[in-house]
């Protein structure tokens, strides 16, 4: 995850980053916590919005609400995009 975020971050008109998961077989709350420690790790300053769905949810969901950085949960693809426009936007 760390890498993704630093390739994605490697061009400068990136403003905000939205991450759309279902945690199929892997659980939400394991992916929550790969992307909180990728976050701290490159050091995002930028919105980071996340949209999960699957085993676990709500266990994720709270991780990523509480984890005092720059990451937005959202329960809906609709809700994460429209969360990640209105974070550059403003």
């Amino acid at each position: 995850m760390a890498e993704a975020f630093k390739l994605i971050l490697s061009d400068p008109n990136v403003k905000a980053i939205l991450v759309n998961i279902f945690g199929g077989i892997v659980r939400c709350d394991l992916i929550a916590e790969g992307i909180i420690s990728a976050v701290k790790e490159v050091g995002i300053r930028i919105p980071v919005v996340v949209r999960l769905e699957g085993t676990n949810v709500e266990q994720g969901r709270a991780l990523l609400q509480h984890s005092g950085l720059a990451i937005t949960a959202a329960e809906s693809l609709t809700e994460a995009a429209k969360r990640v426009v209105a974070s550059v936007v403003r």
